[in-house]
């Protein structure tokens, strides 16, 4: 499948601002499941300083503010060429070992709830057995609910509540697959949604790594393992590693953001 995507993000604010580091992983590369056929990014009040490819193996770029803008705009477009392979990524690649996808982070900390969830899946079955079992119960166990956390959630908070987004979905399946013995981590990217012509946000889902399989990825918000539709961005070990914009700001100007998000085949 051919997708061409749009995604534009705009800061406002109510005074200039003198300082500001911005650090975006918004290009996608090529891999097992898919091919980036064209790619740009659009940069307005702030000035690219320095990319790299971080130690999980995603395009990183460092901004900084050009002036004293009023605004900064980051638009990035373009198509890539998608394959399903139900999910499976294959081997591990980059500089970040398997185990450090064991270990867990403030945002994937089990507690009582993830600690039950994983007891639940137990050890009977095959390995792809027990993470689809995972994925369906934490479908079951958390309604997809906009608005109902915040990008600090961690995963035990929202599976308390028992609502959440993408990016909570994600953080429970990493939690609890640690939990049984997967190394997981978080995948943002983008989706293909029937029906929706903008989008407000990036999509979220996991990966965990099994054994003479390597990575294989799966979506408890949607409960499928991510097909054609799906196009890979970054990855880390939750939300905070590969998140596809994040910054600091000096001073004392008040922010608004808009995010608008097309993806097309």
């Amino acid at each position: 499948m051919r997708l061409r995507i749009k995604h534009r993000t705009e800061y406002s604010y109510d005074v200039p601002i003198r300082y500001a580091l911005q650090r975006l992983r918004l290009v996608p590369l090529s891999g097992p499941t898919q091919k980036v056929l064209n790619w740009a990014l659009a940069i307005e009040g702030a000035r690219e300083e320095l990319r790299f490819v971080d130690h999980f193996g995603n395009d990183t770029r460092l901004l900084s503010v050009e002036g004293d803008p009023h605004a900064i705009s980051i638009e990035a477009s373009g198509e890539v060429q998608t394959v399903d392979k139900a999910g499976m990524i294959g081997v591990h690649r980059g500089f970040a070992p398997l185990w450090l996808f064991c270990a867990e982070t403030p945002l994937t900390a089990a507690g009582e709830g993830i600690v039950s969830l994983s007891a639940e899946i137990g050890a009977a079955g095959g390995d792809l057995d027990k993470l689809h079992r995972l994925m369906a119960g934490i479908g079951e166990r958390v309604s997809y609910t906009p608005g109902a956390t915040h990008p600090g959630t961690a995963a035990e908070a929202a599976l308390a509540q028992g609502a959440g987004v993408c990016q909570d979905h994600a953080h429970i399946f990493i939690s609890a697959a640690r939990r049984i013995g997967f190394p997981a981590r978080y995948v943002s990217g983008y989706l293909m949604m029937e029906g929706v012509g903008e989008q407000a946000a990036s999509h979220a889902w996991a990966e965990a790594h099994v054994e003479n399989l390597g990575w294989v990825a799966f979506d408890p918000a949607n409960g499928i393992s991510p097909d054609a539709r799906y196009v890979r961005l970054a990855t880390g070990r939750d939300y905070r590693d590969a998140m596809p914009v994040s910054g600091i700001l000096l001073g004392q100007a008040e922010e608004q953001l808009a995010v608008r998000i097309t993806v097309e085949q």
